[in-house]
């Protein structure tokens, strides 16, 4: 099953999953294509706020609140899902107005396939040295089997010989599949030492050795984060609001 984790009190863009974007909000868009998703039979809203609730209740998504108190959308989901049965949970963005909906059925798959994986996600080529730079893209390695090494905000791995080069590197594609008992174990951890220096929630599982496969795509998710975030997608949906159809 799918959970969109939405709360208003983003420092960067408050009330962001309710943000008008072609007469809708946000987060409608988010919802609609992930029902769309083939492998997802379920898809609820997990949020902290009456106003997100009722918005989402107006436009007929399953809904439910969650405790305030969440560190991430993650410790959301399982709250979300602690007495919904379901062998496997999509974390899905709530600021993704453009989520691919192949993407969410490639993470599910990836799972499905892989029964030595306790979750998984996705990365995409770096096609630039500035996304290489940026410690706001977020950078992952992996093995011969496509399982998770590391992720980091700085630009891995470091070419010795040719240092400017970024040939072969992948950005991480924010998307997440969960085993549920993992899930919930999961949140139950303390954040760790790489996880806290990174600030990448991530690295919490691979610290305790969880197995975090990780599946190559060509999308590129449209989060939402800034107000110069929602101008560039407003641009983009301008004139040719069918884009926002998965």
């Amino acid at each position: 099953m799918g959970v969109i984790p939405a709360r208003y009190g983003s420092s960067r863009l408050p009330g962001k999953p309710l943000v008008d974007l072609q007469g809708k909000p946000l987060l409608y868009y988010v919802y609609q294509r992930s029902l769309k998703a083939r492998s997802l039979t379920r898809v609820l809203i997990a949020t902290d706020d009456d106003r997100i609730y009722r918005a989402a209740c107006d436009f007929g998504a399953e809904v439910v609140m969650t405790e305030k108190s969440h560190r991430s959308g993650t410790d959301r989901v399982a709250e979300a899902i602690q007495n919904i049965p379901a062998d496997l949970v999509i974390n899905i963005q709530g600021d993704e107005p453009l989520i691919d909906v192949q993407a969410i059925d490639q993470v599910v798959r990836l799972l499905q396939e892989d029964e030595e994986a306790d979750m998984a996600t996705l990365k995409t080529p770096i096609k630039n040295k500035e996304d290489f730079a940026n410690p706001n893209v977020v950078k992952v390695v992996t093995d011969e089997r496509d399982y998770a090494l590391y992720f980091s905000r700085s630009p891995i791995p470091y070419f010795r010989s040719n240092p400017s080069s970024f040939q072969d590197c992948y950005r991480h594609v924010g998307l997440y599949a969960y085993r549920r008992d993992f899930l919930m174990e999961f949140t139950k951890w303390t954040p760790s030492t790489l996880e806290k220096m990174e600030d990448l929630e991530q690295l919490r599982a691979l610290e305790r050795g969880a197995k975090i496969k990780v599946g190559l795509t060509d999308t590129h998710l449209f989060g939402v984060d800034t107000p110069e975030d929602l101008d560039r997608i407003r641009r983009l949906v301008e004139g040719n609001s069918k884009i926002l159809d998965a």
